[in-house]
């Protein structure tokens, strides 16, 4: 413990200089820019409007060129009905050929369509993901932002006290060095007020090791000292009610609602290869055959073609069947999967206003002990002063003093994280 008072008083000018006032704004903003797993989902969302086009789905018609250039040396050995015969060694013969091909697909039982639409609601699946990465940054931000405020809050509790015991302790002195006070009372005194200090400088350790774990949450570029000056406002009207009729707006349930359409494309998918598939084929040929022996010494064709394929599926052992049957089976587990996500969502919610309600129940109340408190800790002092109080009424009054803080900093900071959880859950925060 001495160590690390010594380490923090030998640090507190470095860590205090040229610190940057950090607001709630600035830590969301910048939370927003650098967060790594918002950027993950922002390229997830990137990919998915990429793939989101009648290309991809098959609805664009496909255009190949091709070309072959081959050179031979034959020997040649042919005896023609006429009754002539060819002989001919290491004869050079060139085989040209090129073209043009193209096809679109008229018809495949409407899978284009289908895919298309699947590809639609990934895109928008993917959207709703990065709301809720957003959503989900911003609460932790939010979060460690206020616990940073209810340690500080803390901190100047602890201070407080620091104030008391070292007039405690200055008391106490001057009735010692003129013989009002025994030893006893000065080594006790002495003791509260450095165990007093040595509270506020592991607080103060505490502040900082806090900052850093929030700069880190943020993905700060660079780790330089902060400063949070703020307060912690807890919003008073919150009502389930709204909750409970909001929480079909949650990204994560959206999401879910996405999965099922998903997954009835895919359905749509696979029921479309159990039709005919007609498909338009086009282009332009160009052949050359070249040699210089044999019955043929030049051959060369060229010009256009169109033409039509049509494929019946017949059988193949009840394969698109199946596949059917499990596509459909995928799309009733994204449903329970829906049904059970907005069940935890509902619970979630009862949790957190249970936890919002009791804590805003409490404050008032405990508002009141923190400043009967405070006051306890004044007149004790100065019955103190007067001799007519004991060291132990004050040590008793500073530890009343303390805990009636921590639990009204608490009390605070637990109702300030459920009205942000709850703001959460129907996609609330930042508006």
């Amino acid at each position: 413990m001495k160590k690390i008072c010594i380490y923090l008083a030998l640090m507190l000018p470095f860590l205090t200089y040229g610190q940057k006032n950090m607001t709630l704004k600035n830590a969301i903003d910048i939370a927003l820019k650098n967060n790594f797993d918002i950027q993950i989902a922002r390229k997830n969302t990137d990919i998915n409007r990429l793939n989101n086009s009648y290309g991809i789905a098959g609805g664009l018609p496909s255009i190949n060129g091709t070309a072959g250039d081959n050179s031979s040396s034959s020997n040649i050995d042919q005896q023609l009905s006429s009754g002539s015969e060819i002989i001919s060694k290491n004869a050079a013969g060139n085989t040209l050929t090129a073209g043009v091909t193209g096809g679109i697909v008229l018809f495949n039982g409407f899978k284009v369509v289908a895919t298309k639409e699947r590809l639609n609601n990934l895109q928008k699946q993917s959207e709703l993901q990065l709301n809720l990465q957003i959503q989900n940054t911003m609460a932790s931000v939010m979060v460690k932002y206020y616990d940073i405020i209810r340690q500080n809050i803390y901190l100047k509790i602890l201070r407080s006290s620091l104030d008391v015991s070292k007039q405690k302790l200055d008391i106490v002195t001057e009735r010692k060095n003129v013989g009002m006070a025994n030893d006893a009372d000065y080594l006790q005194a002495k003791i509260d007020a450095n165990i007093a200090e040595q509270n506020v400088k592991v607080q103060e350790l505490t502040i900082e090791q806090d900052k850093t774990d929030f700069l880190q949450l943020i993905s700060a570029k660079d780790y330089n000292p902060i400063e949070i000056n703020d307060s912690i406002i807890v919003d008073n009207n919150i009502k389930l009610d709204t909750i409970i009729n909001y929480l079909k707006q949650n990204p994560q349930y959206l999401s879910a609602e996405q999965q099922i359409r998903i997954n009835e494309q895919i359905v749509r998918e696979v029921n479309s290869q159990r039709y005919p598939s007609v498909k338009l084929n086009t282009g332009y040929n160009y052949s050359r055959v070249k040699s210089n022996a044999g019955s043929m010494l030049l051959n060369q064709s060229y010009g256009p073609f169109a033409g039509f394929s049509l494929q019946i599926p017949i059988y193949n052992g009840n394969q698109y069947k199946t596949q059917k049957d499990v596509a459909i089976n995928n799309v009733n587990i994204a449903k329970l999967q829906q049904e059970n996500l907005l069940n935890s969502l509902f619970s979630d919610a009862i949790k957190s206003w249970q936890a919002y309600n009791i804590n805003m129940q409490q404050l008032h109340s405990q508002l009141i002990n923190y400043e009967l408190s405070k006051k306890l800790v004044d007149v004790v002092l100065q019955r103190f002063q007067q001799n007519q109080a004991t060291i132990i009424d004050i040590k008793t009054a500073q530890t009343s003093f303390e805990n009636a803080g921590y639990l009204l900093v608490n009390l605070q900071y637990a109702a300030k994280s459920a009205e942000i959880e709850l703001n959460r859950l129907i996609y609330r925060l930042g508006n």
